[in-house]
């Protein structure tokens, strides 16, 4: 890629995590091994809800995809951060970062939008239980997911295309640990106006609704359980919306305080903090929480463990 003065840029330089070389050695230890429960838990959540015949159902599906979404952006990102803890100097090929940023976004947008379908999958199970069966068929199931897809596809290219095709000063330093947006339209040497702008839009478009979805869902639900007369229903129902509303406050919570914020009150190093929390933590988490909080996932994996033992016994 050619610079405003002609030079080509090849490359970027990371700055990564920290700049201190004792920390290195113990920050790759530990997000290597954060990394390792996120690949391993959401892997086994994959495999799991596709080969167990009791989690056949949408809310389970959905869950499978929320697996897929998660270890989807971690190896994104984390592959290459660790590498970056043990050589001299952390470069990325502009390619390559063209590409990490785009599946990047792909995948965080997409998670946006399973997380709003896992919302009106529980609210039609607890509102809507005898149609539950019809109104969540599986031609729906895969309408719900695949449009996220596309639609997250779409903006990831339209973001990527815009900050790629734009001029870059040469500087070729990004404050970050990967390719995200920001850090990259700080390099930039033209007009930002217009990619900023943009990215704002979808940005508060893609929270707002999905956040709405969300929202006006699980105050259906909480609705619908006041109304029950039994407190052993109340309980159940709660218990089945306990996982999501979990997740779904932790990466909300994190999104929001990342983007959803001036331009003026953005540090980089508190950006990394909050990156590192919904790129690799979060990840790690979602499958725990549906392991632990989740009394078929826990039925289903002992009945795994149990077929592999009498498969090498």
């Amino acid at each position: 890629m050619e610079t405003h003065n002609g030079t080509v840029l090849s490359e970027f330089i990371l700055m990564g995590i920290t700049d201190r070389p004792e920390l290195q050695a113990l920050l790759f230890g530990l997000f290597l091994i954060i990394y390792m429960i996120s690949v391993v838990g959401n892997l086994g959540m994959v495999i799991l809800t596709k080969v167990d015949s009791r989690l056949q159902t949408p809310m389970y599906f959905f869950l499978r995809h929320l697996a897929l979404t998660d270890l989807g952006y971690s190896t994104t990102v984390g592959p290459k951060m660790l590498v970056n803890f043990v050589v001299d100097q952390n470069t990325i090929s502009y390619y390559f970062c063209a590409t990490q940023l785009a599946f990047f976004i792909t995948f965080i947008i997409s998670e946006l939008f399973i997380l709003s379908a896992m919302s009106y999958d529980r609210y039609v199970a607890i509102c809507n239980p005898l149609l539950y069966t019809v109104i969540m068929s599986q031609r729906v199931c895969r309408v719900l997911v695949a449009v996220p897809y596309l639609y997250s596809t779409f903006v990831s290219l339209l973001v990527t295309v815009k900050i790629f095709n734009s001029s870059f000063c040469g500087y070729s330093v990004i404050s970050h640990f990967y390719c995200d947006s920001l850090p990259l339209i700080s390099l930039l040497c033209s007009n930002t106006h217009e990619i900023e702008l943009i990215i704002l839009i979808l940005s508060g478009l893609n929270l707002i609704l999905s956040l709405l979805i969300v929202v006006v869902s699980y105050l259906l639900i909480l609705v619908a359980i006041l109304r029950m007369n039994s407190a052993e229903g109340r309980r159940k129902a709660f218990s089945t919306c306990g996982s999501h509303l979990t997740v779904v406050t932790v990466f909300y919570g994190t999104l929001i305080f990342m983007y959803v914020k001036p331009k003026s009150s953005h540090s980089f190093d508190t950006d990394k903090v909050a990156s590192i929390f919904y790129t690799l933590v979060i990840p790690m988490l979602n499958p725990l929480i549906y392991s632990l909080r989740n009394k078929d996932v826990k039925y289903a994996l002992h009945r795994m463990q149990k077929n592999l033992c009498h498969i090498f016994s």
